[in-house]
């Protein structure tokens, strides 16, 4: 994720946060179902739909070719972030916060799913996984220097062995072997920690397909029930 597309991520999630509870303060019940309602339903609604341009050019192998064409995998998806967060943006901007519907409810819980899953496994479960990476590289430079440390003073040739292992005198001097120990034990909880965290981030992509499913599904009945109920801007 570069920085413009965090910032820009960020900041539309931020927005969502504030409009999901604005029910607490305004409700229009009668606006999804006008002009201006209906318009950004559409919107979200496209938005959302068009979610499946990136999965289905990075599991079908006869779509990928075809659709590469146009615009390479990185690009869609970029375009599959933005499309989440501004999709859920203008889908809770379309309710106008009247959130009654048991199938409205569902619909927009599933949709938040998707996007969070989607902003764990774009953002999130990457920094983490490279946070990992780097501690424990780290860690493994601490333990072979307290390896090599020990060593050397057992054999109480420090300065000779730390030359010949590539561990200059002043590094022996200036870090203890306390300070090693202290130093390795912190990194060892800190990778613990982290592989923790990365373990539950691994489980983003079955909510996130499950949470998509749910969602689609709950789309095809809302659409429906407006196209059966009608919209009020057309009387």
């Amino acid at each position: 994720m570069s920085r413009t597309e965090r910032l820009t991520v960020e900041v539309v999630l931020t927005l969502l946060l504030f409009l999901v509870p604005a029910f607490v303060l305004h409700t229009s019940p009668r606006f999804a179902g006008s002009l201006a309602g209906f318009a950004l339903g559409v919107a979200a609604a496209t938005l959302m739909v068009s979610l499946l341009i990136y999965p289905l050019a990075k599991y079908s192998t006869r779509l990928k070719s075809w659709i590469t064409r146009v615009a390479p995998m990185g690009a869609l998806l970029t375009f599959h972030v933005y499309a989440g967060v501004f999709g859920a943006f203008l889908a809770i901007l379309h309710t106008g916060h009247k959130y009654q519907s048991p199938l409205g409810i569902a619909l927009v819980t599933a949709m938040l799913v998707v996007v969070a899953t989607g902003v764990v496994g774009r953002y999130y479960l990457p920094e983490t996984s490279a946070e990992l990476r780097e501690e424990q590289s780290r860690l493994a430079t601490l333990r072979s220097a307290y390896d090599r440390t020990a060593a050397a003073f057992a054999e109480r040739q420090a300065l000779e062995d730390a030359a010949a292992a590539g561990i200059s005198a002043p590094a022996l001097r200036d870090v203890s072997v306390r300070q090693l120990v202290e130093g390795i034990a912190d990194l060892e909880y800190a990778v613990g920690s982290r592989e923790a965290i990365k373990k539950t981030f691994m489980r983003w992509i079955v909510a996130h397909v499950v949470a998509a499913i749910l969602m689609y599904l709950l789309l095809m009945l809302h659409i429906a029930g407006e196209i059966y109920y009608g919209l009020r801007w057309l009387s």
